[in-house]
């Protein structure tokens, strides 16, 4: 295989994991954000290299706000009719 080849393949795998990222995002925030947590948590436990840390906190989802209503978060809805 040629390099040229190499180069190519590589190039259109990294399109295609960015294209599945953008959609996994779009269409499963939830699962998405429970596997950022997965992926972060044993990153920055005590103990752990610094660059290991720092690693963890940018995979890391931000933090919710809100009440914890038990809404998504898709800031779509309508706040409920008073009756």
């Amino acid at each position: 295989m040629s390099a040229s080849l190499a180069l190519q393949y590589l190039v259109i795998a990294l399109a295609v994991l960015a294209s599945a990222w953008v959609v996994a995002r779009k269409q499963f925030p939830g699962g998405v954000r429970r596997l950022r947590i997965a992926l972060a948590v044993p990153l920055v436990r005590d103990g752990r290299a610094g660059w290991l840390r720092r690693l963890g906190l940018a995979i890391a989802p931000a933090g919710r706000a809100g009440g914890g209503d038990g809404c998504g978060g898709c800031d779509n809805c309508d706040p409920p009719a008073s009756r």
